[in-house]
C-alpha cells in the first residue's frame, strides 16, 4: 500500500528538520569548545583567571562550578580533555534534542557535589562535565530510554571510556596532586543523576499526555 503524497512530504520534511537540529547541536559543540580554547589562550596573558576554579565549601568558590569546565592548567591538560569532549559531545548532541540543557544539568548538579563534599584546593578543568556525559549516556541507554541508537551509544562509550571511567574515580589508580579524581567521581555521579531526572520528568509527561487524551475521548 503506498502512502499518499501529504504523508510522505511530513516525513520528508520531519527527516530534514531532524538533520538541521543535528547540525546545529554539532555546531553548538565547536562552539562550545572554541570558547574553552579561548579561555585557555586568555588565561595565557591573564594567569589570574584559573583562581576562578570551584574551592569546595567556600563561598567565593561557588563561582567555580560554572567557571571551572573553560578553565585549564596547560596545553596537556586541554588537549587531553578536548578529544573526550569533543566525542561524547557530538554522541550526545546525536541522540538528544535538550543537548545543553543535559550540559548544564550536569556541570550544576556535579559542581554542587564537588563544592559540598570535594577535597580541598581549587579544582579546574573540563573532566568533572566528561565523566558526567560518560555515565549519562550509559546510564540513560541501558537503563533509562533503552532505545536501539540509545543502547548502541551506551555500549560505545562503555567500549570507549569504561576502563577511563573506572580509573578516574578511584584514588588508587590516579596521582591525588594532579588528577581529581573526587571531582570525576562527582561528574560520573550528576550523569546518573540527571538520565534517571530527565528520565522521570519524560514519563510523567507522558502519563499527563495520556490522562489528557483519555479525556478529549470521553
Amino acid at each position: 500500500m503506498r502512502q499518499p503524497k501529504s504523508e510522505r512530504r511530513g516525513a520528508i520534511q520531519q527527516g530534514r528538520g531532524a538533520v538541521h537540529t543535528v547540525r546545529q547541536e554539532i555546531r553548538g559543540v565547536l562552539i562550545f569548545l572554541g570558547l574553552i580554547w579561548a579561555v585557555f589562550l586568555l588565561s595565557l596573558l591573564l594567569p589570574s583567571l584559573n583562581k576562578w576554579g570551584l574551592v569546595p565549601r567556600h563561598l567565593v568558590g561557588l563561582t567555580g562550578i560554572f567557571t571551572m569546565t573553560f578553565l585549564h592548567e596547560n596545553w596537556q591538560h586541554l588537549a587531553n580533555n578536548t578529544l573526550p569532549l569533543l566525542i561524547l559531545l557530538t554522541l550526545l548532541a546525536g541522540s538528544h534534542v535538550s543537548t545543553w540543557r543535559i550540559v548544564m544539568m550536569i556541570i550544576l548538579v556535579g559542581g554542587c557535589l564537588l563544592w559540598l563534599f570535594g577535597m580541598r584546593g581549587n579544582h579546574i578543568g573540563a573532566s568533572l562535565l566528561i565523566f558526567g556525559l560518560i555515565t549519562f549516556l550509559i546510564a540513560s541507554g541501558i537503563f533509562f530510554e533503552k532505545r536501539p541508537m540509545s543502547i548502541a551509544i551506551a555500549v560505545l562509550v562503555a567500549f570507549l571510556y569504561g576502563l577511563t571511567l573506572l580509573q578516574g574515580v578511584v584514588p588508587r589508580f590516579s596521582n591525588p596532586e594532579h588528577v581529581s579524581w573526587d571531582g570525576h567521581l562527582c561528574g560520573a555521579v550528576a550523569g546518573v543523576l540527571v538520565a534517571y531526572l530527565l528520565e522521570r520528568d519524560n514519563q510523567r509527561r507522558i502519563a499527563r499526555e495520556r490522562i489528557l487524551q483519555r479525556s478529549g475521548d470521553g
